[in-house]
């Protein structure tokens, strides 16, 4: 198992909330909008409860194909209940390809990094959040650092 599938193993643990409303959703919109503008990044940023978008942005720089793949690593999380980096990780340490391997739509799915499941406290997957715009491991990396700013209040 490698290093990288460890901390995201820990990260989903560690990610949990014991409620989430849409109050929260464009409390966490925002907060990660102004991240983002403080570091002049490039993204599109987007949060979804259940079937619904409920918060989306697009900063300078970005671009509609940014919100396709904002869209594709969203659907990854939700359908497998983790990381969008978690599952293309598991994919590459099975020595497998997600495009073929997942027998999901590549035009649809997307396992790279950037997007997070919000989950309950129990484990329940109530929607996700993510960004798209920057390497991978860097899109991760940001939504999970604005994560832990939001659950440490």
């Amino acid at each position: 198992m490698s290093e990288l599938a460890d901390q995201l193993r820990a990260e989903d643990a560690e990610l949990r909330f014991a409620d989430f409303t849409l109050a929260d959703a464009w409390e966490l919109g925002s907060q990660l909008r102004a991240a983002a503008v403080a570091q002049n990044l490039p993204i599109a940023i987007g949060i979804q409860l259940g079937q619904q978008r409920v918060f989306h942005t697009a900063l300078p720089g970005s671009s509609a194909d940014n919100d396709n793949w904002l869209a594709n690593k969203t659907r990854v999380a939700l359908h497998f209940g983790q990381a969008s980096l978690a599952v293309g990780e598991q994919f590459r340490e099975r020595g497998r390809d997600f495009d073929t391997g997942s027998r999901l739509d590549p035009r649809l799915y997307a396992a790279h990094g950037g997007v997070v499941p919000l989950k309950l406290v129990s484990g329940t997957v109530i929607g996700a959040v993510g960004v798209s715009g920057l390497p991978q491991l860097d899109d991760h990396a940001f939504v999970v650092a604005q994560l832990r700013v939001f659950l440490a209040r």
